[in-house]
């Protein structure tokens, strides 16, 4: 049996690549047509690697979740929390209205007591605020 398939050692065998992978740097542009891990170009509209088997879309997914870019794309922060757009809207509106109640102490100084107390009010209007937007971000929260 062994005279039917002689040096076959030296062959190379159908599920390794017939080139070895590449070493350079790989471009921005050439990034979505080639495997991150192997090196290898895709096979035109496949969804993996014929190589090594990645997936061709774990190389673009892994870019873009990098970063702070993720935290600002507001599709990915309404699946990630579960909510509707109105409902992410309003918890938005009720975290700058907590912000502007903070700074508000921050910002204006009281010298005198109707001072304090118009600092005071502007706090308490700025709370009252942030309770209503986290009301209406838990009504309209999905089921």
């Amino acid at each position: 049996m062994a005279h039917l398939a002689p040096n076959y050692e030296e062959r190379q065998e159908f599920w390794k690549p017939a080139v070895a992978p590449r070493q350079e740097a790989l471009s921005a542009e050439t990034t979505d047509q080639v495997c991150q891990e192997c090196g290898t170009d895709f096979v035109l509209g496949s969804r993996f690697c014929y190589v090594c088997g990645v997936d061709r879309n774990a190389n673009l997914a892994a870019a873009d979740a990098s970063g702070l870019r993720a935290w600002i794309d507001f599709a990915s922060l309404r699946e990630a929390l579960g909510q509707s757009n109105a409902s992410l809207v309003a918890l938005i509106l009720g975290c700058a209205c907590v912000i502007a109640a903070i700074v508000t102490g921050f910002v204006f100084t009281a010298t005198t007591l109707l001072d304090w107390q118009a600092v005071q009010l502007w706090r308490i209007e700025w709370l009252l605020g942030a309770v209503a937007m986290f009301a209406a971000g838990f009504l309209l929260k999905k089921k």
